[in-house]
């Protein structure tokens, strides 16, 4: 019952990268907890505000709900106002919702349902949808050697539904099958930044409405320890999609796949981790709109570009990242672990395989720091360095 409260609670701290100390509940039915926020992102802007987080128990003691409003001011959209719900049972299922209103442009509705277990554990079951508007994307051009100068700027408007259905063939396999739909059109953004429709108007997807309609079949393959927080272990990730573009009538369909292999080495004694992942991802097919092909940059790879700097079909990656436990601490009156993880992650994206080139590919060191409580709620702040200044970024994750 207290983990559970304690992981609520530092989850909720760790949202929209607030560095605030929690305060352990009390044992009661319902605990409120205002907590400052405050983040920064290469693309995003500063954040700053105010979090009141809201548990609610069962009976028993259990985490049943927890209710997150926030007041966020953003140094480039103004005042956002959230709402996150998130529900938890038995079993692993968890169902979340957000809500979000920004002064300037921006809309978020968040809907997502997860059973690891259903039918007895048999299967796995995934459905959702979400409608937003991020007044602060980037675009720099197709291709890996695209320039800083020719940033530009445009609102993303995108309506999304997806589910996904999984058969467990033994405990570390899963085949899986799913669709998705999405719609997305381009709006004039936030900043001072020339307007991605004016710089690239030819390029596919900018100009007018898009309709993606994709089904997808993967493979999973995972022997890893633990699915939030792993100390050893492998995890394969390999699929194939089959997508249409409903506008296109001339060139409608195209494929995409990938494959993700992620290692840990631990040490003897767990208190240093070293992980690898490689991703390989392709693109076949004419007319693909931009933003449905690979990507570099972000929170999860070349960490030191902001999120998806350099765009192409085709994408090779690699990250090297050593997780060292430097400290063992109580946060809301539950063990928390911290780690600080040098990486470095490289890549490249490109047109052709032919046009693969040693020269192209990009390096970007770093090092992260982590929070991880009990075994399934991880917080990090990620630092990588790049040529364009580095970028900072804040998740509830690994990334990777």
């Amino acid at each position: 019952m207290t983990t559970l409260r304690g992981i609520a609670v530092f989850l909720v701290c760790l949202l929209a990268g607030t560095t605030a100390v929690c305060v352990r509940p009390a044992v009661a039915d319902t605990q409120v907890f205002p907590i400052p926020s405050a983040s920064t992102s290469k693309n995003d802007g500063n954040d700053a505000g105010l979090i009141v987080p809201i548990l609610i128990t069962d009976p028993d003691g259990e985490l049943r709900y927890l209710l997150a409003p926030m007041i966020i001011k953003n140094s480039i959209v103004g005042t956002r106002g959230t709402f996150n719900l998130f529900r938890y049972d038995t079993g692993g299922r968890q169902m979340q919702f957000i809500g979000s209103f920004t002064e300037r442009m921006e809309r978020k509705l968040v809907f997502n349902y997860v059973d690891p277990a259903f039918s007895e554990g048999r299967y796995f079951l995934n459905f959702g949808g979400s409608f937003f508007k991020n007044a602060t994307s980037r675009f720099f051009g197709l291709g890996q050697r695209t320039i800083e100068s020719d940033q530009t700027n445009y609102t993303a408007r995108e309506a999304r539904a997806n589910w996904r259905f999984g058969v467990y063939a033994n405990e570390v396999t899963q085949i899986a099958v799913g669709q998705r739909v999405r719609q997305v059109s381009l709006q004039r953004g936030a900043t001072d930044l020339p307007f991605t429709g004016d710089r690239f108007p030819t390029v596919d997807g900018v100009q007018g409405e898009t309709i993606i309609v994709g089904h997808r079949a993967t493979f999973y393959y995972d022997t890893r320890n633990n699915l939030f927080s792993p100390t050893d272990g492998m995890a394969v990730t390999a699929y194939a999609e089959l997508n249409q573009n409903v506008q296109n009538s001339t060139n409608p369909l195209y494929s995409r796949y990938e494959l993700e292999v992620k290692k840990l080495f631990p040490s003897e004694s767990k208190r240093a981790i070293l992980v690898i992942r490689t991703d390989l991802q392709a693109t076949l097919g004419r007319e693909v709109p931009f933003f449905e092909q690979s990507s570099l940059g972000g929170q999860n790879n070349l960490r030191g570009y902001g999120v998806d700097r350099f765009i192409d079909k085709n994408l090779i990656a690699a990250s090297i990242e050593e997780r060292i436990h430097v400290a063992r601490a109580k946060v809301a009156g539950v063990a928390a672990d911290f780690e600080v993880a040098p990486f470095l992650d490289t890549g490249q994206v490109f047109n052709s395989f032919k046009d693969v080139s040693f020269k192209d590919y990009r390096m970007t060191p770093g090092i992260g720091f982590r929070g991880i409580v009990g075994a399934n709620v991880v917080g990090r702040i990620d630092y990588g360095w790049s040529k364009e200044g580095g970028a900072i970024f804040a998740g509830l994750d690994f990334p990777y």
